[in-house]
């Protein structure tokens, strides 16, 4: 199943976490310290996607949007046709509105200390959701080997914070 490291300001070894990923994984640098991360992951044999910067994202492999500017992923798409550009949703509803994107990390689908106030979707409802995609969706929120067991197979791969550090 493939693997999507995302990055935060939480003071991990992100190299060290990025170095255990297999090749081809995705690594989604979001955080104060996204552009020393990825002169530090460029050598790696890994996908680097930027979070919430165009402008250091043409740096890397492409753009990841939060959903509240996923909007945001046609013009991108137009003014860099080769980046791949990843979305967050939260529902079935901004699922369905999504366009131009390549993949889709869908959270939270089980209970996470990274939000903690947040209600997860559960993975029977997350699955539905998932179903329902055009491009590949990725399981984010509370996922670790354990709990990824439990994803259906509408799910392209999984997506981890403290669970692939």
């Amino acid at each position: 199943m493939p693997l999507v490291l995302f990055t935060d300001d939480s003071g991990r070894d992100w190299l060290a976490a990025a170095r255990r990923l297999p090749r081809g994984s995705i690594v989604i640098l979001r955080g104060a310290h996204r552009t020393a991360l990825l002169n530090k992951l460029r050598t790696l044999p890994l996908r680097l996607l930027v979070a919430d910067d165009p402008v250091l994202a043409a740096e890397a492999d492409g753009l990841h949007l939060p959903e509240k500017w996923a909007r945001e992923a046609a013009h991108w798409r137009v003014r860099h046709p080769g980046w791949i550009i990843t979305a967050s949703v939260h529902s079935l509803r901004a699922l369905l509105t999504l366009q131009h994107v390549d993949a889709v990390f869908l959270s939270p689908v089980f209970s996470t200390a990274s939000h903690p106030g947040a209600k997860p979707l559960t993975p029977v409802r997350a699955a539905f959701i998932a179903a329902h995609a055009m491009v590949p969706v990725y399981a984010l929120g509370g996922v670790d080997a354990r709990r990824a067991a439990r994803l259906a197979p509408s799910f392209s791969g999984i997506a981890a914070i403290t669970a692939l550090s």
